[in-house]
């Protein structure tokens, strides 16, 4: 196997940003050697699953960040709080958090105090995005030239 940056990546939220991010992991390699993606809704992992840009797909947060080098939450951002503090004592130490959300202020508010000794926190923003949401949304070229 190719060097990886991350063994294992976890996305928690499959829609454009998530399913871009994991797209595009797995058509240019070398990000991560496991895809697992989160979502709250079964029917959306089940599409996940169809449409094939994850390896392993979990209802569970908390069993999803089990393990992963990275975990980004691509959810909506009023859902931060609750669940970085559902998946705080199941991060590994050395992992690193982010996220793909369009403000900065709330979600340092909202994950920073959840986020334990050891596990890197860096906030972040994609600056790329569509009209359309959902897993059926993304696609790997979307962060190109941006």
């Amino acid at each position: 196997m190719t060097d990886v940056v991350f063994e294992k990546l976890t996305l928690i939220g499959a829609g454009l940003i998530g399913g871009s991010i994991a797209r595009a992991a797995r058509a240019y390699g070398g990000m991560a050697a496991s895809i697992t993606v989160s979502s709250r809704s079964q029917k959306t992992l089940d599409r996940v699953a169809e449409l094939g840009f994850a390896d392993v797909c979990e209802i569970d947060s908390r069993k999803a960040v089990g393990g992963a080098d990275a975990v980004i939450l691509c959810a909506p951002v009023g859902t931060y709080a609750a669940i970085a503090e559902a998946i705080s004592p199941h991060l590994k130490p050395g992992a690193i958090i982010s996220d793909v959300g369009s403000t900065k202020q709330s979600v340092i508010r909202d994950i920073g105090p959840y986020v334990p000794a050891g596990v890197h926190f860096v906030p972040a923003h994609p600056m790329a995005g569509t009209e359309f949401s959902g897993p059926d949304s993304g696609f790997a070229e979307l962060f190109q030239g941006r």
